[in-house]
Parts: C-alpha cells; structure tokens; sequence
C-alpha cells in the first residue's frame, strides 16, 4: 500500500541534514546512509550517496529519473551467481549412449 498523498514523502532527518551541510560545503564527498526506506526528492539531484545494502556501501549519484522513487531501489541486497555446478553439467554434458552387449 502507498502512503498518503497528503503526508508528503518520507525522507529521514538525518539525510535531509546531511544534504543541507554539505550543499554549505565546498567539500562533495559522498554521503553516507543507511536510510533505503528514505524518498529520493528533487533537493538530491547531482548528489552522490554511499547506500548501505546490508554488506557494503553502493555508490549512487542521484539524477532527475530517480526522483519519487526510495534510496533501496538502487542498491541491491542480493546477488545472483547463478544456479548450481550440477545443473550446468547435465545441461552441458551429451547424453550418454547405451553400450550394446
């Protein structure tokens, strides 16, 4: 379910004041945040984040395409290596011709 329109987008404090300080800034480093709940707003655009996905940090500059959507959006929890070494070798492997007596 989406939430109110009345309320407004959800954005935590702490990234609305980490991106008010360094706008004062003249050092642009990233941001770093654990906040992926947060909604990307139009006062992100040309910023880079360090979003936390659980393990690391994944670098993200923010553009105009990316407003309205949330910070987890862009930085993946899980990642696919693929399916087991078993399957690929039935699949690669020829079938096997019946000896004949």
């Amino acid at each position: 379910m989406a939430r109110s329109v009345w309320k407004g987008p959800f954005v935590e404090e702490s990234v609305i004041k980490k991106v008010d300080k360094q706008k004062n800034d003249t050092n642009k480093k990233p941001i770093k945040i654990w906040s992926r709940k947060s909604t990307i707003i139009p006062d992100f655009v040309g910023i880079s984040f360090l979003i936390y996905n659980g393990k690391k940090f994944i670098p993200i500059t923010v553009s105009e395409d990316m407003v309205g959507h949330k910070f987890g959006e862009f930085a993946p929890t899980r990642q696919f290596f693929g399916h087991t070494p078993a399957d690929k070798k039935a699949k690669d492997s020829p079938a096997k011709p019946e000896e004949k007596k």
